[in-house]
């Protein structure tokens, strides 16, 4: 536990401001951009997003989104035509069920297309402030070089991690480690040189970097 809270210190002091790099306004706008980040940059969707989000400002209207139009307006992001038919049938399912609305259900949200655990956790904490620590591929490797968490599966990985912090910090812990793995432990070429961690790190004890 004392090595987890030096490590949270340290992060702190890397990165005292945090927030999502995400853009949105609204729930509504978050959870479509939620679902357009799955294998793709937040860069590539925070350029796709403004033009949808104007044709489309809310679920009812993205409901009855022409597939195609949808699709081509987002065929710069990976997985365009999974994600466009997947925002459609989402949309679909919250204005048949929910009035048009994202409601704060953990079990509700895993049941939309498009949502997954690490997706519903972003919802839950960025957009309602509930506690949750969603794991990405960059979390997931801060946590294993760090020894924060030992499994690999990301359910695993959550729970190991959580179990060290209390829930107040695991969104801001969520978006540390996300910066952090974006921009300084990257998965090749980690910034090992820049780095206040190394010390705690497996990855720079067992492969030592070449300078």
């Amino acid at each position: 536990m004392a090595k987890a809270n030096e490590i949270l210190a340290i992060l702190k002091e890397m990165l005292p401001e945090v927030r999502t790099e995400l853009a949105y306004e609204n729930l509504y706008q978050l959870t479509v951009a939620v679902v357009l980040s799955a294998q793709a940059t937040d860069v590539a969707v925070n350029k796709a997003t403004p033009a949808l989000f104007a044709r489309y400002p809310d679920f009812t209207a993205l409901a009855q989104a022409d597939y195609d139009e949808l699709r081509e307006m987002i065929k710069t992001i990976g997985l365009a035509p999974t994600k466009a038919r997947n925002l459609i049938n989402l949309s679909r399912k919250l204005v048949s069920e929910k009035g048009g609305m994202i409601v704060p259900d953990p079990e509700y949200l895993l049941t939309l297309p498009g949502i997954g655990r690490k997706s519903a956790n972003v919802i839950l904490s960025e957009g309602f402030g509930i506690p949750r620590l969603a794991v990405d591929t960059h979390v997931a490797r801060v946590a294993n070089r760090l020894g924060l968490a030992a499994a690999t599966a990301p359910a695993r990985i959550e729970a190991e991690i959580c179990a060290l912090y209390p829930p107040a910090e695991w969104h801001q812990l969520h978006l540390r480690l996300v910066l952090f793995g974006r921009y300084h432990c990257l998965a090749r070429k980690p910034r090992c040189h820049e780095c206040k961690l190394t010390a705690y790190c497996q990855y720079y004890t067992n492969i030592a970097p070449v300078e």
